[in-house]
């Protein structure tokens, strides 16, 4: 089994910074697309950022410019640089993988429980 495990989450100022990382462990044969949503309360799960195996990356309008997703493919962990926050920027942060457990598994996706990003004055 498969376990996502997040960490960085924080109460920080607006214009404040945080950086969120999210390590996969367990027996599995690859992790394709790693990335990162978040839920604030009263809405939707939304993504954030995401970064496939080939280092492709894709960001939600909202935090272009300001977050940055990477990936450390030895280490199994992704992580969210996350620069000039603001208050909608507020929600549990959750990790997300796509992962292959098997050289002839299925593909299978894998969430972490959520870290709490609070962005207040």
């Amino acid at each position: 089994q498969v376990q996502l495990v997040e960490s960085g989450g924080d109460l920080v100022q607006p214009g404040g910074s945080l950086r969120l990382s999210c390590a996969a462990s367990g027996r599995l044969y690859r992790i394709y697309g790693m990335g990162w949503y978040r839920q604030a309360p009263g809405k939707q799960r939304e993504l954030v950022a995401v970064m496939t195996s080939g280092d492709s990356t894709s960001y939600a309008d909202s935090v272009k410019g300001r977050f940055t997703v990477s990936r450390d493919n030895a280490k199994n962990t992704v992580y969210l640089q996350m620069n000039s926050l603001k208050p909608e920027d507020t929600a549990v942060y959750y990790c997300n993988a796509d992962v292959q457990l098997t050289w002839i598994g299925s593909r299978l996706d894998y969430w972490g429980q959520g870290t709490q990003v609070t962005v207040s004055s």
